[in-house]
């Protein structure tokens, strides 16, 4: 978070261009997986043939993918969190996917990683890492959302210690074949509680398949819980601290999910660049016209910018961690990066939405129908912006976490579009810490308002960082596409968020407007030769 009060060091931060050799092979691993055993067998998977995705899910952990934030003693990889991050943005491609193999090792595993006692590692991890079990979380209810603590699944606890939990969890990604299930309760109707149960404890069912918008290959069912008898054993942390399992994992899952928002995004600038130079309208190429090069320029300026602040957060958990795969670090390396992560999560799923809409554009009337992938990526894309937490409240959360940490202070201009931008959203923060304390949290549209310029301002600074280590033209000009447009977002965020603040907020829009009078750049041709690049490679031309 120091990032939005002080500039770093361009060599202070992981790019993608500081892969190792282990990594480069971990992604052609990944992503020759996919290609040859995932997206052949699309049909198979929209049909919820899972006795199928239960047989990918063992050959993805054949090949180590399942394992790959998991220590040796359990029988996994052990590997830096830059490899998860490769892992997530390869099964990125096809969303179906990677929402079977997030709930597996993100939702299943890495609770058990950071809360399970060591016979509860040695009991279930091995299994979840084989494949062998299929592993599902269970936290959502019809009427718990976004307010997840307001649970109304109870666990009654009796003299043994055992406990019996009745109630109904919704929207249950796996559910529909998952053997093992992490499901929050709240013992006698007060304490909210991680619990770890097996699909055989008598009690346990689940119900039909959702009929959903997208994802048709990913099982979506709901948890039906008829007084099941769970062992004390199987308490998943304390009684009473669900709340601990439940935010820290969504953390990591966040991070994950703008992973592979930025895998999915690559694949399909690649499948827009290869059908724009096929299709003839007027007698020439769609991509020889502009208005189909500055949607290309624009999906691959705004993948640049998630992609560059996930390789950056994921070498900023790497260096928390410092190869330590214990409980309490990874908990507390969690912790520390939550406003990172959220930021990922919102990014990344809302650039993969322009992505995704801009496609069906590219593609025309063929993009409407589902002969063609366009359609279904759009369709699949739509929930990312509403699971591991709305974007809303994702938005809500980042300043909102900044200030409870303290030290809110608006920092000096140094005379630079992004000091600009860092002064600018330093400047809303600390204004409405002051305007209204304690009660910030109640302030929605200001805290969205001034997410919308942390955001913006955390991915310029990873951009310009990127590409300043780089020495390659087309970093500089995706760089200065993206801060020339932010910067623009900001300036709007800031003054809509100082408007509400009454007096003292519209006191400093002079300031502001002062501020933010940057310069002009043109980005028409810095736009046509990204585009260039996207059309000559058919890809994304940063890969």
């Amino acid at each position: 978070m120091a990032w939005l009060f002080e500039a770093a060091a361009a060599d202070s931060i992981f790019t993608p261009e500081k892969l190792s050799d282990e990594h480069r092979l971990i992604r052609q691993t990944a992503e020759a997986f996919v290609e040859k055993e995932v997206l052949p067998h699309l049909e198979r998977l929209e049909t919820k043939d899972w006795p199928f995705v239960r047989e990918l899910v063992r050959k993805a952990a054949e090949l180590g993918l399942i394992g790959t934030d998991v220590p040796e003693e359990y029988n996994g990889l052990a590997l830096d969190k830059v490899s998860s991050l490769i892992v997530s943005e390869s099964v990125g491609r096809l969303a179906s996917w990677a929402v079977t193999f997030g709930g597996q090792t993100g939702l299943a595993i890495t609770p058990l990683l950071c809360f399970g006692t060591a016979q509860q590692k040695g009991k279930y991890l091995p299994l979840l890492v084989s494949g062998e079990m299929i592993g599902a979380y269970a936290l959502s209810e019809t009427g718990s959302g976004s307010d997840a603590l307001g649970a109304r699944c109870r666990a009654v606890r009796h003299d043994d210690g055992s406990f019996v939990l009745r109630g109904e969890k919704m929207w249950i990604t796996n559910g529909g074949f998952a053997d093992f299930f992490i499901v929050f309760a709240k013992v006698d109707g007060e304490a909210f509680t991680a619990f770890l149960l097996e699909r055989a404890f008598p009690g346990v069912s689940t119900g039909k398949e959702e009929h959903k918008m997208g994802l048709h290959g990913s099982s979506t069912v709901p948890l039906i819980l008829q007084d099941v008898r769970v062992p004390a054993a199987n308490v998943l942390g304390e009684v009473g601290k669900g709340h601990k399992v439940a935010f820290n994992v969504l953390n990591y899952g966040r991070f994950k999910l703008g992973a592979m928002c930025s895998g999915g995004a690559r694949a399909v600038i690649a499948e827009a660049a290869r059908y724009a130079s096929e299709r003839r309208q007027f007698g020439r190429s769609i991509s020889e016209f502009g208005a189909i090069r500055f949607k290309l320029a624009e999906m691959t300026v705004r993948e640049y910018a998630v992609e560059s602040m996930l390789y950056r957060v994921a070498g900023l958990i790497d260096s928390a961690l410092a190869g330590s795969a214990a409980g309490p670090d990874i908990l507390s390396a969690l912790e520390e990066l939550a406003v990172e992560a959220s930021i990922a999560k919102v990014a990344g799923s809302e650039m993969f939405d322009y992505i995704v809409d801009e496609n069906v554009q590219i593609h025309g009337g063929n993009g409407f129908v589902r002969d063609y992938a366009a359609e279904r990526h759009y369709r699949d894309a739509r929930v990312n912006r509403i699971f591991e937490g709305t974007n809303e409240i994702n938005r809500m959360l980042i300043p909102g976490m900044i200030a409870r940490r303290g030290a809110v202070r608006a920092v000096e201009p140094d005379g630079t579009p992004l000091g600009a931008m860092r002064t600018a959203s330093t400047m809303v923060l600390s204004t409405a810490v002051q305007q209204y304390g304690s009660r910030l949290g109640d302030q929605q549209e200001v805290l969205m308002f001034a997410a919308d310029a942390i955001i913006d301002t955390f991915a310029c600074d990873s951009v310009l960082l990127r590409s300043s280590g780089s020495r390659d033209p087309l970093h500089d000009a995706a760089a200065s596409i993206y801060v020339t447009d932010a910067a623009a977002r900001v300036e709007v965020a800031a003054r809509n968020a100082l408007a509400a603040m009454g007096e003292n907020g519209r006191g400093k829009l002079g300031t502001l407007r002062e501020l933010m009078n940057i310069a002009p750049v043109d980005t028409v041709p810095l736009r046509h030769q990204l585009a260039e690049a996207v059309l000559s490679r058919n890809q994304y031309p940063f890969a």
